[in-house]
């Protein structure tokens, strides 16, 4: 077996598998050294399985709102069904078994692009021993070591727990659990309003779960606009989904037949009782046991740290993805192993873009994001002015009976560019690179208004927002 590599890439995650993808395509001779599946906790574990049961919850949904759109179920004779004969169920093992197969079939995929690209896979667990070679510890093998010119660690993150509730994976559990239940609890208590504890709040409770919502900050979806923050509120308790916010769980009492947690609020103590609790309180790297620490890789809090275009402090390793101080995104690891191989190759390369990062959560309705909210605009001092389109004015949304939601965008004064834009509603994530390619090429508002919008669209209310901010919107 070959043991000599132009790049090694440790983890074959989105971001070590692009960088690998890309790095052949440059002529580099490329490893992949990974213990688990190729496509890393993205495909297997997170944003493809989640999006798979996402869907199920959809369609599901649909079902019972049949009627909204003028479908009736007949008997094979075209005689009306009796309304108490039929009812929609959801088996929950068909769900995952679904949703597992469609992580099979993407990580397959990865497996066909790494022939096609003659890209090495070294199935093991990595030591970085210098800036030129790693072991390389297959499961049931003895270990041994490949060189390198250029090292790149892409080995990801895991979930964190709360100091006092460790996840057992099963009464308390993370998104790997939740994500392949064998039956559906009674009830459920998420902790974390981020973007997987708010998508697994939305699956469970279309599921039938009895689900509350548990977010220490003021609003759920912290990071994203307060309008958002509010719509999704709204829309979530329209489910039936219990929203508590500025609420920290204090301890979690497993030793009973559920779970009962110690919540404090701003009105004091509250004690809830739940079958299961999901901890979404975020992740930590995957940079343990690595050999960082034995060759004075710099660290900060766990993370490491590099420069533009991914150096570390010692020469031949590189870092990308979540375990440096960037956002934990697969979009945004992919891009950074695109620059890093790049600049390694001796390209003329920019620096990612980290201020036009957009963000996107699939719960039901969705939300986009990019730039900067309304309450970091004022923080700033910057003279700003607010167009907000609604998709009840919106021809495209009424026909789909997908009504809930807007499109926000906030425009610097004086520049007339967009600062930020923030939408909420149905397929609101298949809108936003529009806007992220308008911030990166300068584009304004007005620029916006005079771009003719195919009709009828979603997409339209991003011109009529711009357009509010200037007064000139029509359809409202």
């Amino acid at each position: 077996m070959e043991n000599k590599f132009d790049i090694v890439v440790i983890g074959a995650g989105p971001g070590g598998y692009v960088a690998a993808i890309r790095a052949s395509q440059l002529g580099f001779n490329t490893a992949v050294i990974e213990k688990a599946e190729l496509g890393g906790v993205c495909l297997n574990w997170g944003c493809i399985p989640t999006k798979a049961l996402l869907k199920s919850a959809q369609v599901y949904n649909y079902t019972k709102h049949l009627a909204d759109y003028g479908v009736e179920l007949r008997n094979a004779d075209g005689s009306p069904v009796e309304a108490d004969t039929v009812v929609s169920y959801a088996d929950i093992k068909k769900v995952v078994e679904r949703e597992r197969g469609v992580s099979a079939q993407m990580s397959k995929g990865i497996e066909f692009l790494f022939k096609k690209n003659k890209i090495t896979v070294l199935k093991g667990t990595a030591k970085i021993l210098s800036g030129s070679q790693v072991e390389v510890t297959p499961e049931a093998e003895a270990a041994y070591t490949v060189d390198a010119d250029h090292i790149i660690v892409a080995t990801g993150s895991r979930p964190n727990s709360l100091p006092f509730a460790p996840i057992d994976g099963e009464k308390i559990i993370s998104y790997r659990q939740a994500l392949v239940p064998e039956t559906l609890p009674k009830s459920m208590a998420i902790i974390g309003s981020g973007a997987i504890g708010s998508e697994f709040t939305y699956f469970y409770r279309s599921m039938g779960v009895d689900v509350t919502l548990i977010e220490f900050m003021d609003q759920i979806v912290p990071l994203e606009d307060k309008d958002v923050a509010d719509q999704l509120s709204r829309s979530f308790r329209k489910m039936g989904i219990k929203v508590m916010v500025s609420s920290g769980v204090k301890a979690i009492d497993t030793t009973g037949e559920g779970c009962k947690l110690s919540i404090e609020t701003k009105k004091g103590m509250v004690e809830l009782e739940v079958a299961r609790v999901l901890s979404a309180v975020g992740v930590i790297p995957n940079t343990n046991g690595i050999g960082l620490e034995e060759l004075g890789v710099e660290m900060n809090r766990g993370k490491i740290v590099v420069d533009e275009f991914y150096r570390t402090n010692v020469p031949g390793i590189y870092a990308i993805g979540d375990v440096i101080a960037t956002p934990a995104l697969a979009h945004v690891a992919s891009a950074e192993g695109i620059a890093c191989v790049e600049k390694i190759a001796g390209m003329d390369v920019a620096p990612v873009n980290y201020n036009n990062i957009p963000g996107a959560t699939y719960t039901s309705p969705e939300i986009a994001s990019v730039g900067l909210t309304e309450k970091k605009v004022k923080e700033q001092g910057i003279e700003y002015k607010v167009g907000k389109f609604p998709f009840t004015a919106s021809g495209k949304a009424t026909t789909a009976g997908e009504k809930d939601g807007f499109v926000k965008l906030i425009i610097d004064a004086n520049t007339d560019q967009i600062l930020g834009a923030h939408l909420i509603g149905a397929n609101v994530t298949e809108m936003l690179s529009g806007i992220v390619l308008a911030r990166n090429v300068g584009a304004t508002a007005k620029d916006i208004i005079k771009t003719i919008h195919p009709h009828p669209t979603m997409s339209e209310a991003i011109m009529e927002a711009a357009a509010a901010a200037h007064g000139e919107v029509i359809h409202m």
